[in-house]
């Protein structure tokens, strides 16, 4: 489901992009680098759940659009908290970062925040349903959502 893959993400130290916020109580997120990464790993920088890094690897969350990703976020209830633009140095391959030898970097920073998501609780990630019509409707009316069967 998306709120485990994302949980496995940023726990993961494999990915700079996505990261724990100071207070563990939110995602902080480099587009750029996000997309570079996760989204559109392109040839030998596979990010399949595996981790083998295998050029071809399946995308973790099937899109290569970061306005898709943030869709998913929001209809799991996440808010963004704040958007940052950001002026630093990245060492290392990838976007903007002047290859191996470094270089700099201007980036937006997404910081991103549900009550469901915290480091160190994976227990809450239950609470994190998708919100659809039929959903948002059961919460207006005081109603528990029930967790969905995974689609065959």
């Amino acid at each position: 489901s998306f709120p485990a893959k994302l949980w496995w993400l940023v726990n993961s130290p494999r990915f700079r992009s996505i990261h724990w916020d100071a207070r563990g109580q939110g995602l902080l997120i480099d587009e750029q680098l996000f997309v570079w990464e996760v989204l559109d790993p392109g040839p030998g920088r596979g990010s399949g759940l595996a981790g083998d890094g295998v050029a071809g690897a399946t995308n973790i969350f099937k899109t290569k659009s970061f306005t898709s990703f943030i869709r998913q976020l929001n209809l799991y209830g996440f808010h963004r908290v704040a958007k940052r633009l950001v002026v630093e140095p990245r060492p290392g391959p990838g976007p903007e970062a002047g290859g191996e030898d470094g270089g700099g970097s201007i980036c937006f920073v997404y910081h991103f925040h549900s009550p469901h998501f915290c480091r160190g609780r994976p227990d809450l990630l239950v609470h994190l349903k998708r919100l659809t019509k039929a959903n948002k409707a059961k919460l207006a009316a005081g109603l528990e959502l029930t967790d969905h069967l995974p689609r065959r």
